[in-house]
């Protein structure tokens, strides 16, 4: 479906896309085709997942692939022969060359049992050539997606991700993935889950919690540290955004513990401030902004969350959250840089306005709130116009929230299926 548009709000559609409603308001409206369930990997999936079997899958070699199967499930011989409908023998001379299999049907089917996709072993039909050409350009529509939305352009990102995450899951739910494939479903299932956590109202957002969790139950089985760290630190915070920040702790202290690079610690310590300031826990905000504020003291800026400014807004709102009104009303005014995206002004502008209101600054707020609900309308930010929504409803102006409100309307009309 190439150059054309969704018939709900006019974005551009995924060249991957086969319906005529963009993913982003599939979601919201929770109809049409066009929403994907993350669907259960099958088993098999699992045991080409690890380095081991990555490492004899890249050789391309039968022999070298038929020893490792037998070595990741300790199977003899006996076994494999069983299972391919050979001797032991036969299954002997394969793994040592004395025999080479050159038919491609033979190729094919010990592929299905060995539970390899056919390209695996030099069978390339049709249907597997063009899944491996989307893998191609896998890496770069993922990349692309989060440049996307770290510039404030969540929906693109929805929509790109979306049909790429479709034909994975597809492919996984089938049990023919090699570990790259597995890797490339994985980041994209996590990339998936934050663009839909940023573009969802909050009473969707839980299936944006949704498709971080099902990142890291993929994450768990790739022995990589730095990519599972990665994982529970997006999930932590979908949970928190999604009302758990008890789970959120949880998931963000395992992430601390796997995490060695600054700013990736750096990035689980600022969730960390949200979920402790939520569940009003000032000692765990405390030690985890201390911990914070240490690292950006002696490493340089990286990322959206490693930044002063976000330190700042983090700070603001747990103390808040922690009941110190005082501390937070003295930090207030103290200017710290910019925000690394447009998504973290918007964000800032909302606590910067309730902490104004705890500081009787009345003409301050307005223009926070005012502020906020402009831009969020213009990125698209269901939720964070719900919390300037709250925000100034109890604050007791009224005239702002009812702008809100209609902002509000406003984006879900354009987010939502018509």
């Amino acid at each position: 479906m190439a150059d054309s548009r969704c018939q709900a709000c006019g974005v551009a559609i995924s060249r991957y896309a086969e319906n005529p409603v963009c993913p982003t308001c599939a979601t919201n409206s929770n109809v049409g085709r066009s929403v994907v369930r993350a669907a259960p990997i099958a088993s098999a999936v699992w045991l080409w997942a690890t380095p081991e079997a990555a490492t004899a899958i890249a050789t391309r070699d039968l022999p070298t692939i038929l020893r490792a199967y037998r070595r990741i499930n300790g199977a003899n011989q006996v076994a494999l022969a069983e299972l391919l409908g050979y001797d032991k023998s036969y299954v002997s001379m394969l793994e040592t060359g004395r025999r080479v299999i050159s038919d491609v049907d033979t190729r094919r089917r010990i592929a299905a049992r060995l539970a390899l996709p056919a390209h695996v072993l030099g069978v390339t039909d049709v249907d597997d050539a063009e899944y491996r050409a989307m893998l191609q350009f896998g890496d770069s529509t993922v990349r692309l997606a989060e440049i996307a939305r770290q510039a404030g352009r969540a929906v693109e990102a929805v929509n790109e991700l979306w049909p790429l995450v479709a034909r994975l899951e597809a492919r996984a739910s089938e049990g023919h993935m090699e570990r790259d494939s597995l890797v490339l479903l994985a980041q994209a299932r996590v990339a998936l889950g934050v663009s839909l956590g940023t573009v969802l109202p909050e009473e969707r957002l839980s299936s944006a919690a949704r498709w971080t969790g099902q990142a890291v139950k993929i994450a768990a089985h790739l022995e990589d540290p730095h990519f599972y760290a990665h994982t529970l630190r997006m999930h932590g915070n979908e949970l928190r955004k999604a009302g758990h920040p008890g789970a959120a702790v949880a998931r963000l202290d395992h992430s601390l513990r796997l995490s060695s690079d600054p700013a990736d610690q750096g990035g689980s310590l600022a969730f960390m401030c949200r979920a402790a300031g939520e569940l009003g826990d000032a000692e765990r905000f405390d030690l985890a902004l201390n911990a914070y504020r240490d690292l950006l003291d002696q490493n340089a800026c990286s990322g959206l969350l490693f930044q002063p400014f976000t330190l700042r807004e983090i700070e603001l709102r747990g103390l808040m959250g922690t009941g110190r009104v005082a501390e937070a009303c003295q930090l207030v005014y103290r200017q710290a840089g910019s925000p690394a995206a447009p998504q973290w002004y918007i964000i800032e502008r909302v606590t910067t306005g309730e902490v104004l209101v705890a500081n009787r600054d009345a003409g301050g707020a307005a223009d926070a709130f005012a502020e906020a609900i402009k831009s969020a309308e213009r990125h698209r930010l269901p939720h964070q116009i719900q919390r300037a929504i709250r925000a100034t409803t109890r604050a007791g102006m009224l005239d702002l929230a009812d702008e809100g409100v209609a902002a509000l309307q406003r984006t879900r009309s354009t987010l939502s299926a018509r």
